[in-house]
Parts: structure tokens; C-alpha cells; sequence
């Protein structure tokens, strides 16, 4: 009869178990009586006790060494399992036929289980950055419009999940399609749980729902771009009608060219977590936003810069650090697994590129600026990650810190060139999301340890993304615009959004302000 070789490697990892424990016991238990069978009195005890130890001091290196082969023994033993594991999981999950079954496997199960747990964590984690989102952009606006940005976050996040749901999921992973646009109905699987709920299902390491729930908290995000560039003078039914249609429609069909399969995966091109396929997607159609709606009232007169300062920067912080936190989940929850040296691997780049990003754009903005802006240093931060977005998991560390040192200063540049050609950004999405969310793109064919990235490659994928962004968004904007209005009144601009669209100030205690 032939052995299992997970029954063999159990039976051997408990044996070794057993020596380990059996060597310590040796070493430290001390003699309970003399040699003549008799129980000790409390001074021959003492004097045993001493002489037990300094014996065994003289064999001790000897047991130690003998230990410390049995837990070599013992660590080779599990090693070896896990590569059986990793190796068979596949071939194991194809001959599935019900999910007790599968709840029974020792070795699958547990680890299909933690897989699963870390995109659903995850997910959470990407969940957290909507909080991150809305108190940058409150921050960095005026406190009269701080209720409507709060409003507006809420209906995105919202609006997000139930389209994604209805229509946004399916769209985006089609299955096989004409690698365009394949627009599909809503969620389900028609209670084929074996299909869906074990590792059957994609690439063997969450469930259906995992990975619809993980989807769709990035398919929110590129309105809440949008929200932060188009902030303190959009019409609010206007803009609603705007983010549902980019995040139930526009955003699917993009996402569908590369993660879809569709034409662009089918090119080689690759975005790990989202570079372009999120943040440049979601920066470029801000852009077109900014462009139908024009500036906020008084921030270009007679050809000059007016800044128009935000009202809390410690919201604006918190929320910088709250979106840090989150990318955790947004990059590494895309490993799609909790392999450990993937996930890992992935946290190191992030946060050395946000960092890195943190410090190219302080130090560039005291030179350039000769001011040490704050406002810079968080966007220099989340231009890091940004740009690491789209090759976390395929360059090297240095190669994280050169991409967040080049993305953090390029940020700079781009938030006051955008602002001297009279582009009114408030949060300076379009050029973290949109300018940093190319380079980043590109960044992989340059610095990624795959030979297969190509930086012609990366160039079509993000210009296409940007392309498309910028066109669909001008002609929804433009729609919206000319149907039911895209921009509030300049005396409800003046006035400030939170009264006049909502009625209601966000800090009914405080004297209003009005710069």
C-alpha cells in the first residue's frame, strides 16, 4: 500500500515534536531522590540540585546541538508540506464535488480559509480610504462647503456598491468578449457553490463574494477622485447623476481591458493595483470635469494666482494618513492570496515609495516654493502611492524609493503648472491621480524585474486609459450640463454649498468665515 506523503510528514513532525520536548526534559529536570531510593531531606536535596546542575552544564552544549538538529528536522518537515501543499492545492480542488467535502480536506481548507480572510481584510482596509478621501478634501476646502463634500463622498460610496452590484461587476469580468465592452447584468452565480465558493473559483484563493466585495471597494474611488477636483462649486444632482453612470458604466468597461482580459491584457500590458486603471482613469476624468465647470469664483483675477487656502490641515492629515493606511489593503489585498512573501514584498514598496514620495516633494517644494508647504508633503505622499501602484509586486526596494522620489517631484510641478494655466484644482487630484498615476504606469517597464514589462507596452496601456478617461467623462459632463446643470450659481457659490444645497452648516458653533 502506498504511503500519503501528508500522512508521512504529519506522523514524522509529531515524532520530532517529541524529541524536542523529551531533550528539554532531560536537560532541566532535576533529580526527585537520592540514589538509595529514598525520598531526600531539604538539604541533600539543595545539595543534588547543585550537582544535577553543574553536571549538566558540561553536556548541556551537546543537548543543545542535538535540539537544535531536531528543530532543523522539524522546520525541513514543514517546509516540505507547504511545498506539497502550494503544489497539489490545485490538482486537489478539481475533483470537488460539494462543499462538505471540501470543508474536510486538512490542508486546503485552512489555507483556502486565510487566503479569503486577508481580501476581505483587505477590502475593509480599501473601505477605510473613503474616510481618508473625505477628509483630505474637506480639509483642503473652504469650512462653508464642508457638509456638501461629506454628502457627496457618502452617495459615492454608496452609489458604488449597489451598481457595481447591479451591473459594474459583470462588466468588468465579462469572461470571454470581444475584449472592448461587454456590458452584463448583476451579481450571482446561480447556487453553484462549489463553482463559486471553493477554490474552483478563479485563481483558487477566495470566494465569489470576496472578490466582488474587494472590486467593488475600488470601483468607488475613481468618482471620489472627481469629487476633490470638482469641489466647492458643483451642481450636487448634477454630479450625482455624473459619478453614477462613470462608476456603473464608464469605470467597468476600462477595467475590463486589462483585469476583464480584454484587449490590453491580451497586449502584455500590465497595472498590478491600479495606476492607470484606477488613479490615472479617475485623474483624467476629473480633469474633463474641471474643464466644463471652469474655476471657482475669484481664484484667477486679472491674470493672477488667488489662492484660496483650505480650512483644517490637521482633517487634511488625518486623512493622508488614514489613505496610507488603506493602501495596504489596495496593494496588497491585490496579491489576491496571503502569500507571505508577495504581500510582504508589497508593503516594503508601498510604504518606501510614499515615503520616498513624502521627501521629494518637501524638499522641492522648499527650493521651488522657498516655503516648506505641508499641503505638498501629503500630496508628495499619496503621488508615492500612486505611482507604486501599478508594479508593487514586480520591482526591487530601491526601485520603490527611485519611483516615490520621481512621482513626489513631479507632483510639485504639476500642481502649480495646472495651477498657472488656470486649471482650478482645490486637492490637486488630477495631478497626484492623473500625472503621477502614468508615470507610475510607465515606471513598471522601466524598473520591474520582469523581462515581459515592456515601456512601449506601459506608454499605449496608460495613454489609452488616460484617452479614454478624458473623452467619455467631457462628453458626460457636457450632457449633464446641458440637461440639468453641472455648476450651483455664483450666489450659491458666494453663499457656500452646505447652506444653499443642503441647509445646513458643518459647524453650526463657529463664526462663519468666508475667504
Amino acid at each position: 500500500m502506498p504511503i500519503n506523503p501528508f500522512t508521512y510528514i504529519a506522523t514524522s513532525c509529531f515524532k520530532e515534536c517529541y524529541n524536542i520536548q523529551a531533550s528539554y526534559s532531560q536537560l532541566l529536570a532535576p533529580p526527585l531522590h537520592s540514589g538509595s531510593g529514598q525520598w531526600t531531606t531539604e538539604s541533600e536535596t539543595s545539595h543534588l540540585h547543585i550537582q544535577f546542575y553543574l553536571e549538566r552544564s558540561s553536556t548541556g552544549l551537546m543537548h543543545r546541538n542535538l535540539m537544535h538538529i531536531s528543530r532543523i528536522r522539524l522546520a525541513s518537515l514543514i517546509a516540505a508540506a507547504m511545498a506539497i501543499l502550494g503544489d497539489s492545492t490545485q490538482a486537489v480542488a478539481e475533483g470537488i464535488t460539494s462543499m462538505e467535502e471540501f470543508q474536510s480536506m486538512p490542508l486546503v481548507y485552512p489555507k483556502f480559509m486565510i487566503d479569503n480572510l486577508w481580501i476581505l481584510i483587505s477590502a475593509a482596509l480599501v473601505f477605510v480610504m473613503h474616510l481618508g478621501f473625505a477628509t483630505l478634501e474637506t480639509g483642503l476646502t473652504r469650512q462653508k462647503n464642508t457638509v456638501n463634500i461629506l454628502f457627496k463622498n457618502i452617495f459615492i460610496v454608496s452609489v458604488g456598491i449597489v451598481t457595481y452590484a447591479l451591473t459594474g461587476f459583470n462588466t468588468m469580468y465579462p469572461g470571454d468578449f470581444n475584449g472592448f465592452i461587454s456590458i452584463l447584468g448583476p451579481i450571482g452565480f446561480g447556487g453553484d457553490e462549489v463553482a463559486n465558493l471553493t477554490t474552483n473559483y478563479g485563481p483558487g484563493t477566495y470566494t465569489y463574494w470576496s472578490d466582488f466585495i474587494f472590486q467593488a471597494m475600488f470601483a468607488a474611488t475613481a468618482a471620489t477622485i472627481v469629487s476633490g477636483a470638482v469641489a466647492e462649486r458643483v451642481k450636487l444632482t448634477g454630479f450625482m447623476v455624473y459619478a453614477t453612470i462613470l462608476v456603473a458604466f464608464l469605470y467597468p468597461i476600462a477595467g475590463s481591458w486589462k483585469w476583464g482580459g480584454g484587449w490590453l491584457d491580451t497586449m502584455g500590458f500590465y497595472d498590478f493595483a491600479g495606476s492607470s486603471i484606477v488613479h490615472a482613469f479617475g485623474g483624467f476624468s476629473a480633469l474633463a470635469c474641471v474643464l466644463v465647470l471652469g474655476p471657482r469664483r475669484g481664484k484667477y483675477v486679472n491674470g493672477q494666482v488667488r489662492p484660496i487656502l483650505g480650512h483644517s490641515m490637521p482633517l487634511a492629515t488625518i486623512g493622508v494618513f488614514l489613505l496610507w493606511l488603506g493602501w495596504f489593503g489596495f496593494n496588497g489585498g491585490s496579491v489576491l492570496s496571503a502569500d507571505p512573501g508577495l504581500v510582504s514584498l508589497v508593503f516594503v514598496t508601498t510604504s518606501l515609495a510614499a515615503a520616498a514620495g513624502a521627501l521629494a516633494s518637501i524638499f522641492t517644494s522648499m527650493a521651488y516654493l522657498k516655503k516648506p508647504d505641508v499641503s505638498m508633503a501629503l500630496n508628495g505622499i499619496l503621488a508615492g502611492l500612486v505611482g507604486i501602484t501599478a508594479g508593487a509586486d514586480s520591482v526591487t526596494w530601491i526601485g520603490a524609493i527611485l519611483i516615490g522620489l520621481i512621482a513626489g517631484t513631479i507632483v510639485v510641478f504639476a500642481i502649480v503648472t495646472i495651477d498657472r494655466i488656470e486649471i482650478d484644482d482645490p486637492v490637486g487630484a488630477i495631478s497626484v491621480h492623473g500625472i503621477c498615476g502614468m508615470w507610475g504606469t510607465i515606471a513598471v517597464g522601466i524598473f520591474s524585474t520582469n523581462a515581459d514589462h515592456s515601456v512601449i507596452t506601459q506608454i499605449i496601456g496608460t495613454l489609452s486609459y488616460a484617452a479614454f478617461a478624458f473623452v467619455a467623462s467631457l462628453i458626460l459632463a457636457s450632457l449633464v450640463k446641458a440637461t440639468i446643470g453641472f455648476r450651483v450659481s455664483a450666489e450659491e457659490e458666494d453663499e457656500g454649498l452646505d447652506m444653499s444645497e443642503h441647509g445646513q452648516p458643518a459647524y453650526a458653533d463657529f463664526q462663519h468665515i468666508n475667504n
